[in-house]
């Protein structure tokens, strides 16, 4: 009988005591990884740098993810990226296709109101992942991208999602991001304390001058935080804008709640 090494479990001194390799399933896992840091693409050379393997270990592993669709060349700089494919498979394999098909008809009509974009944020290890969103309706908005990674620590989507956490739950959540955080963390404690206490969050965008981020939470039917929903407002100068900022707050909070019941939520 042969001997394959890449599906013999090894012990690892955890409760199973096992683990089971499938290099070319991890290598997959790698690429991916680092693409997300990459946004602007990586070539076959410059991924098999960054993982530190050679350009034949993951030139036929890249292939068939081209050809599955999770990674697109561009032709003319023959850098990969990792398609929308890979977002969309996460979406329909989690709650988060459920969430979504809820609250987009909500959103819609949130960018209609208030002339302002909106998206909808969950979190995702120590980050938040934003898995939706809707442009203005306007002819000006800012709008977060699908699939952009959030800091937790800093942003207005990370406070609320983690300042409504049950205390073990926030505990676990602090101790997978990455450290040093960018702010104290009893700093951030004191801020998830007043989030948590007047029911959302407010702050001037971390990202962009002009824009004032409002985020509320979204729960589910057990009454956990599920998401954030957030309008990053922009603050327009040529006497355009009709719908002020508490006006917006407002409809995203009823927006909020919508897309909350809709979940199995009842306050």
């Amino acid at each position: 009988m042969t001997n394959d090494s890449s599906s013999d479990p090894k012990h690892d001194g955890s409760a199973s005591g096992r683990i089971y390799a499938a290099p070319a399933l991890e290598k997959g896992f790698d690429i991916i990884e680092l693409l997300s840091t990459a946004p602007e693409g990586l070539t076959v050379r410059d991924i098999a740098t960054g993982l530190g393997r050679s350009i034949s270990e993951v030139f036929r592993v890249i292939m068939v993810m081209e050809r599955r669709n999770w990674l697109r060349k561009d032709v003319d700089t023959d850098r990969y990226r990792v398609t929308y494919h890979a977002l969309d498979t996460v979406q329909r394999a989690t709650p988060a296709q459920t969430l979504v098909e809820i609250a987009t008809p909500i959103m819609v009509g949130l960018a209609d109101q208030t002339n302002q974009s909106c998206h909808l944020v969950v979190r995702s290890d120590g980050h938040g992942l934003v898995v939706h969103r809707q442009e203005s309706a306007g002819p000006a908005g800012f709008a977060m991208r699908m699939g952009t990674m959030i800091d937790l620590v800093t942003s207005c989507s990370g406070h609320v999602l983690l300042a409504f956490l049950e205390d073990d739950r926030l505990e676990a959540a602090l101790a997978l991001i990455a450290k040093p955080l960018a702010i104290s963390e009893s700093r951030l404690r004191d801020r998830l304390r007043i989030v948590r206490s007047r029911g959302y969050e407010t702050q001037a965008s971390v990202r962009t001058a002009g824009v004032t981020d409002t985020s509320f939470p979204i729960f589910g039917y057990d009454g956990r935080v599920l998401a954030a929903l957030t309008i990053p407002y922009l603050l327009l100068i040529d006497g355009s804008q009709t719908v002020p900022l508490e006006l917006a707050r407002d409809r995203l909070r009823t927006a909020s709640g919508r897309i909350s019941r809709g979940m199995g939520w009842s306050s």
